[in-house]
């Protein structure tokens, strides 16, 4: 007989145990039904990451009632204020007073450079109990915390979706015994035909599918190909440590986000290009709505905090008005470190020319006045949002001028391929397959849902121009002006926006439409 247990469950912990995943059964892990920790194994990690509890190993209680008093003030602060606090200790942002007399030194929970330092055990059929008990398909515990979390249903049931695990994990497991996910990266619901994940809190809708790059894949081997490549080891560390972001949204309430697989590939294709460094542009093409203003907070974040970078400054570049609504809107929502907006062309100019380590949010409009070069270092980063509209012209070349060695990256959803404006020159690299770095396209975002679709209908338009009688017309009224009065006024005047814009015609315009949608 076929059931989740069989078919989808044993899939997924066949390809964890392949990814270097340990397997042990729910009953058999050293620990309680209340427990939310391997304890055991969350006290060797910490003595085996920290020089300071590996030289007393006594405080690595201290560190691991630390963790038990946030599962403990889930009750009182919510779901993902509790898990905004973990993840601090997990992106290695707490410290405790273990050095020399008394010093802070930062606590390490994971290690994130070398993953083979990290335990790393997968269980299914764990029992946690917190004054009602609930039975979970598939953990993954690191290093004795429950970082993943997995819920499998029938994939021989039609009415059975994957729907159906994300609704029990976010209407009853986050409700009624949520301590166990305070030290949660992520979730995923799976009935064998698709694999959704999502953060505590999620709401259903904004759950996302997991497509690693190659063909399109249906049924089990989307569920394959999806485990194999998020849940690997190295990834899930990724994730959590440069790819979820806590943000404030427009009710006031706090949430969790965390990277959609498109955004995943295209940051880690910039960071190695930039760690690289042989070839220092780079075209990512993702459709419009996918998620550019996020991926540029997570490239962001992880180049400022990579070891081999040496502290780089990172400069966001907009054009218009975008500056002060939804780029600087992202990453003031992300609490982004070290982020300053350059609203002046000095302050950009002085930002530059004493080489501050930020990140900088600036309008390409900034770079208009530059007197040549700011500053040569050549660990600089640019991302330029929107780079299909201004970055081609003089603008452009201003800001290249100004910053000689910097890495250039454009985001753009439409790029244009023109003999005076060209994309592809400007950001596209030539040992680019295509032109560009990162491809996201309209297709694969209707099919993610990442985008709605467009739906139009062609209306007639009811328009005739007299041309012979507006001549006329025209030519009584200029009569007695001068001909370069005449010629000035026929350039303001002879304009079909004009015509195509006149409030009569806006009026019956607005009336169609009403008249449609009533």
């Amino acid at each position: 007989m076929f059931d989740e247990a069989n078919t989808v469950e044993e899939l997924a912990l066949s390809r964890l145990l392949a990814a270097g995943w340990v397997y042990k059964f729910g009953p058999t892990l050293n620990r309680s039904r209340g427990d939310v920790f391997i304890h055991e194994d969350l006290l060797e990690a910490l003595t085996r990451l920290n020089p300071c509890i590996a030289d007393q190993p006594y405080l690595a209680e201290e560190v691991v009632y630390q963790l038990k008093a946030i599962v403990q003030t889930v009750q009182a602060n919510g779901l993902v204020a509790a898990n905004e606090k973990f993840m601090s200790w997990l992106q290695g942002e707490q410290t405790m007073p273990f050095g020399p007399d008394g010093e802070h030194v930062t606590i390490r929970l994971l290690d994130n450079s070398i993953p083979s330092n990290n335990s790393f055990v997968v269980s299914n059929q764990v029992t946690f109990e917190a004054g009602v008990e609930r039975r979970f398909d598939i953990v993954c515990f690191v290093n004795g915390m429950p970082l993943v979390f997995g819920e499998a249903k029938t994939p021989v049931r039609p009415s059975v979706s994957w729907i159906d695990g994300a609704s029990q994990i976010h209407d009853d497991y986050e409700v009624n015994v949520s301590q166990f996910f305070v030290p949660n990266v992520f979730s995923f619901a799976t009935e064998g035909k698709e694999f959704r994940y999502g953060t505590v809190g999620m709401p259903l809708e904004l759950w996302s599918p997991w497509r690693a790059t190659g063909p399109g894949l249906t049924g089990l081997q989307e569920l394959d190909r999806a485990v194999t490549s998020m849940l690997q080891p190295s990834v899930i560390l990724d994730i959590a440590q440069n790819f979820t972001a806590f943000a404030t949204d427009q009710r006031k309430r706090k949430i969790k986000m965390i990277c959609r697989y498109q955004q995943y590939e295209a940051v880690n294709q910039i960071v190695e290009r930039v760690v690289e460094g042989k070839i220092r542009k780079g075209l990512i093409w993702h459709f419009q709505g996918s998620g550019k203003s996020l991926l540029m907070v997570f490239a962001a974040n992880k180049l400022r905090l990579h070891p081999e970078l040496g502290n780089p400054t990172v400069v966001i570049v907009v054009d218009r008005v975008d500056l002060d609504t939804q780029i600087t809107a992202t990453f003031n929502a992300a609490d982004v470190d070290n982020l300053v907006t350059a609203q002046t062309r000095s302050e950009l100019h002085d930002l530059l020319a004493r080489d501050s380590r930020k990140v900088i949010i600036t309008t390409i409009h900034k770079f208009g006045e530059a007197d040549g070069v700011l500053n040569t270092r050549d660990n600089i980063v640019v991302l330029v949002d929107e780079a299909h509209r201004t970055q081609e012209g003089d603008l452009g070349r201003k800001m290249r001028d100004a910053l000689p060695n910097a890495f250039l990256f454009g985001l753009t959803g439409t790029p244009i391929n023109t003999r005076d404006r060209n994309t592809f020159y400007a950001f596209g690299a030539s040992e680019d397959s295509g032109g560009y770095l990162s491809r996201y396209s309209f297709e694969e975002s209707i099919r993610d849902k990442a985008t709605l679709p467009l739906r139009f209908e062609a209306r007639s338009v009811d328009m005739r121009i007299d041309r012979e009688t507006l001549d006329e017309g025209f030519a009584k009224l200029i009569a007695d002006l001068s001909a370069e009065d005449k010629a000035e006024i026929s350039k303001r005047a002879g304009r079909f926006a004009l015509l195509v814009k006149s409030p009569a015609r806006d009026n019956a315009i607005v009336a169609a439409i009403a008249r449609h949608y009533s």
